[in-house]
């Protein structure tokens, strides 16, 4: 018996009801998730860092903005932040850090290779993938330096990969990429457009949409001409005081390098740990808590500092403790304890370094990657290993005078997960291989569709039933 119009408008409503109320609604549209804290490591062109600090260019690199190394030729950029939909594929991170080579250098002290490539970005859209970094070059010849923000600079190479349906860590290994024409301009000349580039690996943290309903109405900010509280008063650093007194402070500090690398590399075999408080970010330990005197209008602070780090491997047992940081004159003094051979050094003057403005802006003074230079007094405690005036890794300085002010977040290298051996693809591979694979690209919401789906189907059949002879009953027999 044919349904009258009226009915099947009842049944049409009544099925997309049920269905919408029956299938989660990521099984339809899964929501964009924001991409926080992650790594991207990537040697650039491990050629091109031969040539720097070969024979011809006799030149060097330092990295910036806290990225670090890894490995024997990748550099690691730091702090990812970004977006991921799991439902197309999308995803977008962007990290921190750089790197800054130089090369043959010139009577006048300049370099006529001066190339600095920071904070990378990679996008994937439509299957397409292409990694941006800003770019500072000096050209060949000319010598004019250019300076262009997010270029453009390799294409990748993506294969089959697909991006869909991810959970968190995202990660990819091994990703084959190519120079773009953008890229060769702003890498100074030196590759041409189509030329390979180290393969690319990063590892994001991804966090859902967090849906919270509100359970009271949103308060209202203090407007700076509340009233103060009764009672006498002394001057804080909350309230702004001339003297800027010290609320706590952190210095970061990565000792050197190389000296990181020769103690977990081939020779030494060792390793570091940290302890009483100290924080590691990778390419710099943090010393936090720190505690002391500081006065802004003369610039000076004494202070010491929280937690300790401990380099031990073949024939090392070194460990730097109880840090202090000295600033007068515009000159800054790092310190510490250092035991060595079962033998403990009070406060000693490691590492000098310039800090020319301690002056808060907005209740935060701060020093920022300052060059540092070996004292006498670490050149003994090192053992000899280095001599007095060779540069170490810089110095960064935070003080806050005011409650509100916060410390510079530590590189954030997300989580310790690795690509599962089932998806995880080669680091590096020689030839042309299959498309790198995504870790935590399975979907979660593909299994519980599954269940939702089935329940879903049996309820309509029920309620199908049900329509048919509420029809039934409502229309009567079929006339002939």
């Amino acid at each position: 018996m044919p349904l009258s119009r009226p009915a099947r408008a009842l049944a049409v409503t009544l099925f997309a009801t049920l269905l919408a109320a029956l299938v989660p609604a990521g099984a339809a549209h899964a929501e964009s998730r924001t991409v926080q804290g992650g790594r991207l490591d990537w040697g650039i062109k491990t050629s091109f860092q031969s040539y720097v600090t070969g024979p011809i260019a006799q030149g060097n690199w330092g990295l910036t903005g806290g990225a670090a190394t890894v490995g024997g030729s990748q550099f690691r950029f730091h702090s990812a932040q970004g977006s991921y939909d799991p439902a197309t594929g999308a995803f977008e991170a962007a990290f921190s850090g750089g790197v800054h080579f130089t090369g043959h250098r010139k009577a006048d002290g300049t370099h006529e290779l001066d190339l600095t490539i920071s904070r990378p970005r990679v996008r994937i859209q439509n299957g397409q993938g292409t990694l941006y970094a800003d770019m500072a070059s000096k050209a060949k010849g000319s010598g004019r330096v250019t300076t262009t923000p997010q270029v453009p600079l390799a294409t990748l190479r993506l294969g089959g990969i697909d991006m869909r349906g991810g959970g968190s860590p995202v990660s990819l290994s091994g990703v084959p990429a190519t120079l773009t024409s953008q890229g060769a301009t702003a890498f100074a000349g030196y590759y041409p457009a189509g030329a390979a580039l180290d393969p690319v690996s990063l590892t994001v943290d991804v966090r859902s949409p967090r849906k919270t309903t509100p359970t009271t109405a949103p308060t209202m900010p203090v407007e700076p001409t509340a009233k103060p509280t009764t009672g006498p008063t002394t001057p804080s650093a909350t309230a702004g005081s001339p003297t800027g007194s010290l609320r706590t402070a952190a210095v970061d500090w990565g000792v050197r390098r190389t000296f990181r690398e020769y103690v977990t590399g081939a020779i030494s075999q060792g390793r570091w740990t940290l302890a009483d408080g100290a924080q590691d970010g990778g390419a710099l330990f943090r010393f936090p808590s720190g505690k002391g005197t500081y006065d802004p209008r003369k610039g000076t602070l004494d202070a010491a500092f929280a937690g300790s780090v401990r380099f031990t491997g073949a024939h090392l047992d070194l460990t730097l403790g109880k840090v202090t940081v000295k600033v007068t004159g515009g000159t800054g003094t790092l310190g510490a304890d250092v035991t060595s051979a079962g033998k403990t050094e009070r406060a000693v003057p490691l590492v000098t370094f310039t800090a020319r403005d301690l002056t808060p802006k907005n209740g935060l003074a701060v020093v920022t990657e300052a060059p540092a230079t070996l004292t006498e007094g670490g050149a003994k405690a090192f053992g000899g290993m280095y001599r007095a005036g060779t540069a170490m890794d810089p110095v960064s300085l935070a003080v806050t005078v005011d409650a509100k002010a916060q410390l510079p977040a530590l590189p954030d290298l997300g989580s310790d997960a690795k690509p599962t051996p089932s998806t995880a693809a080669p680091s590096a591979p020689a030839a042309p291989a299959p498309a790198p694979a995504a870790s935590g690209a399975s979907s979660s919401s593909s299994s519980s569709t599954g269940p939702y789906v089935a329940i879903g189907a049996g309820v309509l059949l029920v309620a199908a039933l049900a329509v048919f002879a509420a029809v039934r009953r409502r229309t009567g027999p079929p006339t002939a």
